[in-house]
């Protein structure tokens, strides 16, 4: 009995304690606010920067750039894939024969790294993906030649003496070498000159090619493409003359509209059809400030099947150039296949203009390449002929045989070359203040978007897309990439 009274009054007391605790005066203030859990941030957009006074060259930032749709003012550049335009061949340079030379100087070891970089699909590689080739010397080798030179006051009409040998010392193995890292590059090549035994100067420089050796430059070409597909090397296109308006180069050759229309469509495009050659004639392949050269050419009937499209260069007129091209033949195509950096030209200066016309310019005006000059030279800006450009940089400098520095050529294609392969499709991007960009979707589905600030000032802006957002900035005269 006294076991349960006890019990009994443990109990009671213990109802009562619970009870004074609860009706006891609290201090809330005292106890913490309780901590939110965040909402979690994913980066949803990779980011590429150059800046045009050095200080960040292709590098990855870090900053997390998540799509979101909180409103904000800044001005929107919209990426739209439902709106698409012209798929892309590729991004890349010339392999002179001046290139070829000084990257075979490097040591082995140096070579095979500076190729994965500039061809290879490593995170460490650029990914060229597009090369002009010389049929021929260009005035970057050290001399001039073509592939059929005889004694002066002799002909070839069979070109029994056609021969690659000038080019397989440097330019041919490199090639090799290039091919084994990217088995799908894509090429297009262009002579300097005829044979100085066709031309009504017989000489390297100037001078018209004769009519009655058309079907033999013909021939030439024929047996060009042949000879390289036996050393495992597919030409995917020719233009028949580099700047035909230019005579004062070393080597080079005149030829008008009228002229290149005639060898096409007589001799050229029949002998290629002759011969089951499947490259492509690309025509003109000189400046912007001749779009009537190509159209010319796309007018005349019986030259016109033959003709894939026209190639330009920028020393003279305007990019919206390949625009006017495209209107008047909107099914043929139009390339953008040399631009050259000076040896006297800033880094700044020309990351800028360059970003802009060269790439997001010509990308925008249906271009289906874009490709700078000269992929690679010596610190005095050689080799080049006699006469030929000494003040043209390479994309990439060989300094010794174990050393060699990226230049501006380099970040000017990487930017669009690394993330933007053969077989991207250009999407539409609206246009926005000094903010000129240029958007594609990827084969494998993703979006680029590739934007250059031309103004003065800092620009914060959003990259919208789907409905939503990134917000983010670009200095002046900086490049970024944006991937998604």
């Amino acid at each position: 009995m006294k076991v349960i009274k006890k019990s009994m009054k443990f109990l009671f007391l213990a109802a009562l304690t619970s009870v004074m605790l609860k009706c006891a005066p609290t201090n809330d203030a005292a106890k913490p606010a309780p901590i939110p859990t965040p909402t979690p941030v994913t980066n949803d957009v990779d980011f590429w920067l150059t800046k045009g006074d050095q200080s960040v060259l292709l590098q990855k930032q870090t900053a997390i750039l998540g799509f979101g749709t909180t409103y904000n003012t800044y001005s929107n550049i919209e990426v739209d894939e439902t709106q698409t335009f012209q798929s892309v061949d590729g991004f890349g340079y010339t392999l002179t024969g001046g290139s070829a030379q000084v990257i075979n100087g490097l040591s082995s070891s140096k070579k095979q790294e500076l190729l994965q970089e500039l061809f290879g699909s490593s995170a460490t590689s650029i990914g060229i993906s597009y090369l002009r080739l010389s049929i021929g010397a260009s005035d970057l080798n050290d001399t001039p030649f073509t592939y059929d030179d005889i004694p002066n006051g002799q002909t070839d009409l069979n070109l029994t003496n056609f021969s690659l040998t000038p080019d397989m010392t440097n330019l041919i193995p490199l090639l090799k070498e290039i091919l084994a890292i990217n088995p799908n590059i894509k090429m297009i090549a262009t002579p300097w000159s005829a044979p100085v035994w066709m031309k009504d100067n017989n000489s390297f420089a100037g001078g018209s090619l004769q009519p009655q050796y058309y079907s033999v430059y013909a021939q030439y070409f024929v047996k060009y493409i042949q000879a390289m597909k036996q050393q495992g090397i597919t030409i995917t296109a020719i233009t028949p003359q580099n700047e035909p308006l230019n005579p004062g180069n070393n080597p080079s050759l005149v030829m008008t509209a009228s002229q290149q229309a005639e060898f096409i469509k007589t001799n050229l495009g029949p002998a290629f059809q002759t011969a089951n050659i499947a490259t492509k004639i690309v025509v003109y392949d000189h400046n912007c400030d001749r779009p009537d050269y190509p159209i010319a050419i796309l007018n005349d009937a019986a030259a016109n099947p033959f003709v894939d499209g026209s190639a330009f260069h920028l020393y003279g007129g305007d990019i919206s150039a390949l625009s006017t091209v495209h209107a008047a033949f909107p099914n043929k195509n139009v390339y953008f296949t040399e631009q050259w950096t000076s040896s006297t030209g800033s880094f700044d200066g020309d990351l800028k203009w360059h970003s802009k016309n060269v790439v997001i310019g010509s990308m925008l005006n249906w271009s289906k390449v874009a490709l700078e000059w000269n992929l690679a030279n010596n610190s005095s800006f050689g080799p080049h002929t006699a006469g030929g450009c000494s003040q043209c940089k390479g994309a990439i400098t060989i300094e010794s045989n174990s050393l060699y520095t990226r230049n501006v050529g380099y970040y000017i294609i990487a930017h669009a070359s690394k993330f933007v392969p053969t077989g991207s499709v250009r999407i539409a991007s609206n246009l926005i203040g000094n903010l000129n960009n240029v958007a594609f979707k990827t084969p494998d589905g993703k979006k680029v978007l590739l934007v250059e600030n031309d103004g003065a000032s800092p620009a914060l802006f959003n990259i919208k897309f789907n409905g939503r957002w990134i917000t983010t900035s670009l200095e002046s005269g900086s490049v970024g990439t944006y991937i998604w």
